[in-house]
């Protein structure tokens, strides 16, 4: 995978390296929140794909979670036999991701970071995430987003 142009273009290679294709799509007005990238893509807000990273014990946990849905961090670490699951920093989120708070994507990261896949999105054909900035969103199936990321799917709500 190619890591130069930015987050966006690292997102555009590793889903082009997947076998995904490149669905990215910009809005200029930017989608900074689940909200507002539903709006933007006229979809269901549960349909949205939000990256949230946590920090499990100093290293990074990326959750990708309905935008519909509050994450119960309890739940998702007892299910993974770990103790607390903590909010990441800005800072610690750009260095796993290389991409800032709010534009975090499950894909186009420096090196690998272990993925959960919130079950609740199976319900949605189709699903929408952010690609690497605020202004940008990809989207992909509910398998595909499985395969790629390489996430171990749970119950996160």
């Amino acid at each position: 995978m190619k890591y130069d142009g930015g987050p966006v273009a690292m997102v555009r290679s590793a889903l082009v390296d997947a076998g995904v294709g490149d669905t990215v799509r910009t809005f200029p007005a930017g989608v900074p929140t689940a909200a507002a990238a539903a709006e933007a893509l006229e979809c269901d807000l549960a349909a949205i794909t939000n990256s949230l990273v946590f920090d499990l014990g100093g290293e990074p946990l990326l959750i990708l979670a309905s935008g519909a849905a509050r994450v119960d961090t309890s739940l998702v670490a007892g299910q993974l036999g770990r103790g607390r699951i903590r909010r990441a920093s800005p800072d610690f989120v750009l260095e796993h991701t290389g991409q800032k708070v709010g534009g975090v994507a499950p894909v186009g990261h420096p090196k690998p970071v272990r993925t959960v896949l919130d079950v609740s999105l199976k319900e949605h054909e189709l699903l929408w995430a952010g690609a690497g900035d605020h202004n940008s969103m990809f989207s992909v199936t509910y398998q595909d987003l499985l395969r790629i990321t390489g996430a171990q799917e749970l119950k996160v709500r």
